[in-house]
């Protein structure tokens, strides 16, 4: 069932990348006609990150068809860390793309070219600007709901040329009212600083990902999650990790339940816990528990109102928080809760 979802999810996820490809071919094509009409360097940095969002266009589509084939005897946890790799490359693109803007705007603030058809050039880079934002907050919405890193670094990508290509455009009104020709390479020189940065965080966030860094927004949001929906069998949980391998979430940990309970009361308890997770963080999951048996020392801060082999009184109820529940530590009455 997992791996049904996955493919017809990475269909759908391959299908927008795929139109964000043509998008880019598309709007490369008319910002190099607006360069070509002007002259300006600052719609020449626009037209550059075009060539950066074709390319890693095709990136981000190579890495998604490879992402969602199922896994495999080499790949067991499936081949969806390809999408880390393929937002990495994204952001090293507009990084050297900023660098490279920023190069051609210091040589044209000393030697600024002369601007030509400045109102035509500002209709079709205004053009490309609502459409890249279109596009691009379409990409990112379809991420966010399919947790694929690869399809939203190519929409936030998209957003910022849509933002670079709004300062262009008041750089280039600018121009056409004061008829300073060395504003032109001033809004590149920002613009590109901007682009560099944004290119700084998609590769810091695809390093984490190839890392298994821990997801602190995903970890918080299922701490919250299960302090509010527990159940009186769930006597501690510790040793709480996710990784994420493209938009499947990995997740384990170590559940502590009454000794008495047998191998299927037992295992009712974790199908009751996949469930409330599922809920919350949709069907494409993998669910992993380690099932441990209780201990006289669990007894102070255990919530179970009908144990009928308590050997102490309750103490306190532990509130599970990010420093409790990732440990590999059973919890007890001197936990911090």
């Amino acid at each position: 069932m997992l791996t049904i979802f996955c493919v017809d999810q990475g269909k759908q996820n391959i299908r927008v990348q795929l139109w964000i490809v043509i998008v880019a071919l598309i709007l490369f094509s008319i910002k190099i006609l607006a360069w070509y009409l002007t002259h300006s360097v600052a719609i020449l940095t626009d037209a550059l990150e075009s060539i950066v969002n074709v390319i890693a266009g095709f990136v981000g589509l190579y890495s998604l068809s490879i992402a969602y084939k199922p896994r495999d005897a080499n790949h067991p946890y499936g081949h969806g860390k390809a999408e880390f790799l393929s937002a990495a490359i994204e952001g090293t693109l507009i990084m050297l793309a900023g660098i490279f803007i920023i190069y051609e705007a210091i040589y044209h603030l000393f030697y600024p070219n002369r601007l030509k058809q400045l109102t035509f050039g500002i209709y079709l880079v205004a053009a490309s600007a609502v459409i890249n934002y279109i596009v691009g907050y379409i990409a990112v919405k379809k991420g966010r709901a399919s947790r694929s890193d690869a399809l939203e670094a190519s929409g936030r990508h998209l957003q910022s040329d849509t933002y670079s290509t709004i300062a262009i455009i008041v750089g280039l009104l600018l121009i056409y009212f004061t008829g300073i020709q060395q504003m032109d390479s001033v809004v590149a020189i920002i613009v590109s600083l901007a682009i560099m940065f944004i290119g700084y965080r998609i590769a810091r966030r695809s390093v984490a990902g190839i890392m298994d860094e821990a997801d602190d927004k995903i970890l918080g949001k299922l701490i919250t999650l299960l302090n509010s929906d527990r159940k009186q069998n769930w006597i501690d949980i510790h040793n709480l990790r996710v990784i994420k391998f493209g938009n499947i979430l990995h997740i384990d940990c170590h559940m502590t339940v009454p000794w008495y309970l047998n191998v299927r009361e037992a295992h009712h308890e974790v199908d009751v816990l996949r469930t409330l997770i599922e809920k919350e963080l949709g069907s494409a999951m993998e669910f992993f528990v380690h099932e441990d048996d209780c201990i006289p020392d669990c007894c102070p801060i255990c919530i179970k109102t009908d144990c009928p082999v308590r050997q102490y009184p309750f103490s306190k109820r532990i509130e599970w928080k990010m420093n409790n529940i990732t440990p590999n530590k059973k919890h007890n009455s001197s936990t911090p809760g």
